[in-house]
């Protein structure tokens, strides 16, 4: 009996070995496959995370531009009758109505200082400057009355505006040459 119980025992204690060697056998065989798919998870974590924060940080530039010029269309729409008003400011002074000027240069300084407000700004341009095709727009050349005003601007035919950073009509100038 002792004899059948001791190799109870070893059987008991065999099986527990083998049992615990395939265990192992399996945890070493599942260990490499899991951390790789953990590997794999914490990767594709990664990606998703920075394409998000990327997706964020992208719309939020889109906003905030989309906020600067949001009235750019209402804007370029009203810039010719500001040339109409500067116009019309320049002929009543040929013929020297006070009254009507003044009403008309505090109606378009009204305009301006609304729309300054709002983000526009004229571009300031002045005769004898050197001509920036970044920031002018051409519209003919002359011959120079100097040779210090070749490369130069001329004359300024229409005013130039800009919405905030963004140019949304260029000044119109001649050049000499």
């Amino acid at each position: 009996m002792n004899n059948n119980k001791e190799e109870l025992e070893d059987n008991k204690t065999v099986e527990e070995n083998t049992v615990e060697e395939t265990i192992q056998d399996n945890t070493q065989e599942v260990d490499p496959t899991s951390e790789e798919l953990l590997a794999q998870e914490k990767d594709k974590f990664l990606r998703l995370f920075a394409e998000f924060e990327n997706y964020k940080r992208r719309t939020s530039k889109e906003r905030i531009e989309l906020f600067k010029t949001a009235s750019q269309d209402l804007m370029t729409a009203i810039l010719p009758i500001l040339d109409d008003l500067d116009r019309g400011i320049i002929e009543v002074k040929k013929v020297k109505e006070k009254d009507v000027l003044k009403g008309m240069e505090l109606i378009s300084s009204k305009l301006m200082n609304i729309l300054n407000q709002k983000g526009l700004e004229k571009i300031k341009v002045k005769s004898g400057e050197t001509f920036d095709a970044e920031i002018h727009e051409a519209i003919t050349q002359i011959p120079a009355p100097s040779k210090k005003m070749v490369g130069k601007i001329i004359d300024i035919v229409e005013v130039g505006y800009k919405l905030g950073d963004k140019i949304i009509r260029y000044p119109k100038v001649v050049v000499g040459n």
